[in-house]
């Protein structure tokens, strides 16, 4: 355990992190291994998920490869069951995973491309919280902890139907939030700015995309992957142990 804080503590916790396999997802699985957790590391593919566990099992962190797409329901509704076979309970769930695979604006969209976006952004995320919620509530304990965008606050020009997506998210938030808080569930998210990821790569190294951000950003610069994983923690644990169905907009100042 790497904090000298008691509440900060995930020692013996059974953890689900998607899209583990880079960016956000990788930097939150090993934040939460630091801190004591057992994680389950999904994505789909299995050799960038092989790789972040044996990061994990340096840091003496046990953790458990899942590869599955958040597109594919089947893929999803498998997660739970698998950790539960494996660990018998589910304390902390990660939903990270996420696409965009247009960039242009809505009146363009095909609808194949809709689909895609609301399939891997929305419902895969609403099938796995509400897998894993029903364990949770089970055991009466758990934590939800969803990453959204401030896409899903304010619209993101040429990434539309990404901004209606996690827009969604943050609804699906408060909802699971009002519905599980009395079972002693909490479920929270972070509304990221522009984060240095390879999903980001293009509005980081676009010059008058980046710089245009930078030039909003209270802190003149955008984030990176670390910075999330630590608010990720601190939901995680019992350091928020009186916050459920808040938004955490992470963005640097960008937003006022």
């Amino acid at each position: 355990m790497v904090s000298n804080n008691a509440d900060l503590d995930l020692t013996g916790k059974r953890a689900i992190v998607t899209g583990a396999s880079r960016g956000i997802g990788e930097a939150s699985a090993i934040r939460l291994a630091r801190n004591g957790a057992r994680v389950a590391l999904v994505s789909r593919k299995r050799d960038g998920l092989e790789a972040v566990a044996a990061k994990l099992s340096e840091l003496s962190a046990e953790s458990l490869v899942i590869t599955a797409n958040m597109n594919r329901p089947e893929d999803v509704e498998a997660i739970a069951p698998r950790v539960m076979e494996a660990w018998g309970g589910i304390d902390i769930l990660v939903n990270n995973a996420a696409t965009n695979p247009v960039f242009g604006p809505l009146v363009d969209l095909p609808l194949e491309a809709w689909d895609k976006v609301m399939m891997t952004n929305v419902t895969g995320p609403f099938l796995l919280s509400r897998d894993v919620g029903r364990e949770m509530v089970k055991q009466a304990s758990g934590v939800i902890v969803n990453i959204a965008s401030t896409g899903g606050i304010e619209p993101s020009p040429m990434l539309g139907a990404y901004s209606v997506s996690k827009a969604a998210v943050i609804m699906l938030t408060k909802t699971f939030a009002v519905e599980l808080g009395r079972s002693g569930i909490r479920v929270n998210c972070i509304a990221p700015g522009l984060v240095e990821t390879r999903f980001a790569d293009v509005l980081v190294n676009t010059p008058e995309i980046h710089e245009a951000y930078v030039k909003r950003a209270a802190l003149g610069r955008h984030g990176q992957p670390d910075e999330i994983a630590s608010a990720v923690h601190f939901l995680a644990s019992d350091a928020s142990a009186y916050m459920t169905g808040q938004v955490v907009v992470l963005d640097g100042g960008t937003r006022m």
